[in-house]
């Protein structure tokens, strides 16, 4: 598979509408946004099971990088990992299935690495790592972020098939995994999220994407660290504005308070397009 994303193509997706800070996937949630230029097409390479490098070597190697990372950065059992995850149902198989990233110690930004190593991931960590997997296999590193009323926002990593755009998302909300390819532009995958985004205070009002090459030499595949210039990058880019009508808002906002009433610790499933959902 060849995939090519070109900054036109992300700009035409996007506007000019541009906003300032914050992320969904609380209590600690802190990540967003970034602006597209010019990603390069990448092409699948061969993964073998091989010596691996350390972590800190493997960093250096990341840091001289604009594109994929050789076989040769990840371990056995990322490589392992990597070989069985080359679709993007896969990937979103493999997160849905994850615990999810709590963030009872602190405020987390992990890495692809950290992320395979701990077990866990949070709605952004989540995204992270489906690019870095999926990038060995073709897809351009895309997040898209989702911009909310309540200031907690919600990122995805997206990817197109066919033309058609779909996504891959980890959350504690059912409704917010990822979606299959069926969509003709950024603008309608973010209106499948627009109903299982209302919660008691959740709204989608924006979105914008990014690529992760924007962020130059920057190590966001294998750091051993809290990537926080992730987070910086996600606030600084454009937004397109999502309008959307109070009487529809209202509707699903009360079908929401009711279900929790009745099921406080369920995660509602009865949206309409489900039938788009990758779960």
């Amino acid at each position: 598979m060849k995939l090519s994303v070109t900054s036109e193509g992300l700009q035409n997706q996007v506007g000019d509408s541009v906003r300032s800070p914050t992320v969904r996937e609380g209590p600690f949630g802190d990540y967003q946004r970034g602006i597209s230029r010019t990603v390069p097409s990448l092409t699948l390479g061969l993964l073998t099971r091989s010596a691996m490098l350390t972590n800190r070597l493997a960093s250096v190697i990341a840091f001289q990088m604009t594109g994929p990372p050789p076989r040769e950065a990840f371990t056995s059992k990322e490589l392992q990992l990597i070989q069985r995850l080359d679709t993007p149902a896969k990937v979103q198989a493999w997160l849905t299935a994850m615990p999810y990233n709590w963030e009872k110690g602190g405020g987390t930004m992990r890495s692809f690495r950290e992320v395979v190593s701990r077990n866990e991931a949070h709605c952004l960590e989540a995204a992270v790592g489906a690019a870095v997997i999926l990038e060995q296999h073709g897809y351009p590193p895309l997040l898209l972020d989702l911009e909310s009323i309540d200031l907690l926002d919600h990122v995805l990593f997206v990817f197109q098939k066919n033309g058609l755009w779909g996504s891959i998302a980890r959350s504690r909300d059912i409704g917010l995994h990822g979606r299959k390819p069926v969509f003709r532009n950024l603008r309608q995958l973010v209106w499948s999220y627009f109903e299982p985004y209302i919660d008691m205070t959740g709204r989608i009002k924006g979105y914008g994407p990014t690529s992760l090459y924007e962020l130059g030499n920057y190590d966001w595949r294998f750091n051993s660290r809290n990537m926080h210039k992730i987070e910086d990058h996600l606030r600084a880019i454009p937004h397109k504005k999502l309008r959307s009508s109070d009487q529809r808002y209202d509707y699903w906002h009360q079908r929401y308070q009711k279900f929790k009433q009745r099921f406080p610790n369920r995660s509602p499933s009865y949206y309409p397009n489900r039938a788009q959902w990758m779960l």
